[in-house]
């Protein structure tokens, strides 16, 4: 399990998260959805070391202070926002580059038939440049680069963001599926029916707080979109 208690982090002077305390179980989807600046992004961005931050983070009990290259070889592992591929590069190159962690390299080949099984359409495409893919496409290379890490944890930010509904379907179709796998997932996704259609667990964020943590079918998502939109206050567990 991942656990966060009392975290602050932001930038510079600019402080983001105030005294986030949330947990990411074991084998299960944990949602975090919130507007834009509520600080969901900065949350992941602390978990992997890459924003300064305050309070603490453990891992199965234990506390986390490693460098980020250090926490992608304890199976800490983020899909970012935008997708981020490095469009000069054949689609394998970029899938290749997440077995870069030193205890993924024997398995690369093993791990990148995985990715074009559940890719089909990369295997299709594993020499074209990254540039010349459609933004579904970019996604899927970008869920597979962090598979090829070998996640025991997989933080994913806003799959979602810019796809056609289609294509956000199949998406998501690959998340359920990595999640039936034993992959936890932490996933950030600003469509709150998304996030509870495959969610275990979902967190509300607002302004830098969380506002509402619950099991997914539990939710009143009437409440929580009050919360989402600001028409209500509330405590941090309902």
């Amino acid at each position: 399990m991942l656990e966060v208690r009392s975290l602050r982090a932001g930038y510079g002077a600019i402080n983001v998260l105030w005294d986030v305390s949330l947990s990411f179980p074991k084998g299960e989807l944990t949602a975090i959805v919130g507007p834009n600046g509520a600080g969901k992004t900065t949350l992941f961005r602390a978990l992997m070391g890459l924003v300064p931050h305050q309070g603490e983070i453990r891992l199965d009990g234990r506390a986390l202070k490693a460098k980020t290259w250090d926490l992608i070889e304890a199976g800490l592992v983020m899909v970012p926002e935008g997708r981020l591929v490095f469009k000069d590069m054949s689609v394998e190159e970029n899938l290749s580059l997440g077995a870069y962690p030193r205890r993924c390299r024997k398995a690369q080949s093993r791990n990148l038939e995985r990715v074009y099984e559940l890719f089909p359409r990369l295997k299709e495409r594993r020499g074209q440049p990254a540039g010349s893919l459609s933004g579904g496409e970019a996604q899927m290379v970008a869920m597979g680069r962090g598979m090829m890490s070998e996640p025991r944890i997989l933080l994913i930010d806003e799959p979602s963001l810019g796809l056609a509904p289609v294509i956000v379907k199949e998406v998501l179709g690959i998340v359920r599926r990595l999640k039936a796998q034993g992959v936890t997932i932490a996933l950030i996704e600003q469509n709150t029916h998304l996030a509870l259609s495959v969610a275990d667990n979902v967190h509300l964020m607002r302004s830098g707080k969380v506002l509402l943590s619950q099991k997914a079918a539990q939710v009143d998502l009437d409440r929580l979109h009050d919360l989402y939109l600001a028409r209500e206050g509330g405590p941090a567990n309902p």
